[in-house]
């Protein structure tokens, strides 16, 4: 959410945020309703005013002065209850419009309307290269008993998947080593819920646009999240946090859910795009500074290169297009990881800075050094999300045996196992 006045002062700009990022949005009814809303308030308070002068100067008055007040009071109640009842429509209707005006992109992103926009800025490591036909990750789980496919279909539905023995260990061993990592870098572990209130889907940007995307459980209001991220937006909503905490650093720990509605025939074969998922999240809220966010940028890409260096796959670096970047982001990475069995890399890792787009929608503040209350900054970043790197690291490391040699870093996890 941008500020009102912001968008009065830089229509431009706003409607140029509207076009690099494909949205169909009226900036100019917004700014209308914001002008009609302000008209509505003022003719308010000056009904109320009058209404509370007409009451102090009843006591004084004579009985036939009495009945031209209490005429005028009635006259007056009337017109401050459609004017009461103005206000609210008006504000409503503009409150459902602000909340799909788009942050403003970094004057530096590419522009274009999707993903085929993005460039690659760097790539570490090398391509493995195999002297035996390697298999895909779902061969590869099938042929060592890892996982469960067609039983899962049955119980679940489409895009379900169990996972037995190893491939569970692995996984385990993916999360933990993702926490200690973090939690070097003074990153707090916290588990959050999945389960969230609308409240929070619409603080963190993920409604309205993406209620589609969202499983929803009507009898009780609420809905599974798709990230940590929704949650430690939440935690401190509507809180004033004092500078002096600040920067709060969350390694968010959680179970994922997405309909993936949108992605129909895209890369649906086994563990690449499924509804349910694990994930830790970093998490930084920050002050409201555009260099001190960008720091943390920084910070969190580093933390996300570094778990793909430790686990020795080849990667991109991919600087987000404005039509790819999503309503709320100033700024996006994405980190594409090398799939051999696909011959690409896909998407296991995203970074983003928000700038005060996502606080203003949870009322997310904090006191600064002179006492003046402002809106934070927040970004967020992937740290592991499995299953996806859990296909992306045995597809990598396979052997001609169907063995999978392990990183060096999740031995520890894995009793000091070298291979599965």
């Amino acid at each position: 959410m941008l500020d009102k006045r912001f968008i009065r002062e830089n229509p431009d700009k706003v409607k140029e945020a509207v076009r690099l990022k494909g949205l169909t949005l009226s900036v100019d009814e917004i700014i209308e309703l914001d002008e009609a809303g302000r008209k509505l308030q003022h003719e308010l308070n000056g009904g109320l005013a009058r209404k509370k002068a007409l009451a102090k100067e009843f006591p004084r008055a004579d009985e036939q002065r009495r009945e031209t007040l209490r005429a005028e009071s009635g006259e007056l109640d009337v017109r401050l209850k459609d004017l009461r009842t103005a206000v609210e429509e008006t504000r409503a209707k503009l409150h459902e419009l602000l909340l799909l005006v788009p942050n403003i992109p970094a004057g530096d992103a590419p522009v274009g309307p999707d993903e085929s926009a993005n460039v690659v800025i760097r790539t570490w490591g090398r391509k493995p290269e195999f002297d035996f036909a390697p298999l895909d990750h779902v061969d590869l789980a099938e042929r060592r008993g890892w996982a469960e496919f067609a039983r899962a279909r049955t119980a679940a539905g489409e895009r379900a998947y169990a996972l037995k023995g190893d491939l569970v260990m692995l996984e385990r061993a993916l999360h933990s080593y993702a926490l200690d990592l973090l939690t070097s870098r003074d990153f707090t572990p916290i588990s959050v819920p999945a389960l969230v209130r609308e409240e929070s889907l619409v603080g963190s940007g993920m409604f309205p646009k993406g209620r589609e995307e969202t499983y929803e459980l009507p009898a009780d209001g609420m809905f599974l999240a798709g990230t940590a991220e929704v949650a430690l937006v939440g935690l401190h909503s509507g809180e004033i946090l004092d500078r002096r905490a600040l920067p709060l650093r969350y390694a968010g720990i959680s179970p994922c859910f997405r309909r993936e509605i949108g992605s129909a025939g895209r890369d649906v074969r086994g563990l690449l795009r499924v509804h349910q998922f694990e994930k830790v999240e970093q998490f930084v809220i920050c002050e409201a500074d555009a260099e001190e966010s960008a720091r943390w940028h920084a910070t969190l890409l580093e933390c996300a290169e570094r778990v793909l260096q430790d686990l020795d796959l080849y990667y991109e670096v991919v600087e987000c297009a404005t039509g790819d970047m999503g309503l709320g982001k100033y700024r996006m990475n994405d980190i594409n990881t090398w799939f051999p069995s696909l011959g690409f890399a896909r998407e296991t890792h995203s970074c983003s800075t928000l700038h005060d787009w996502q606080a203003r929608r949870a009322n997310l503040r904090y006191r600064d050094s002179d006492g003046t209350v402002r809106f934070a900054h927040t970004l967020n970043n992937t740290a592991v999300a499995t299953p996806r790197l859990l296909a992306a690291l045995i597809e990598n490391h396979q052997r001609a045996d169907a063995r999978v040699r392990v990183p060096e870093v999740l031995r520890p996890y894995l009793g000091g196992r070298d291979l599965l």
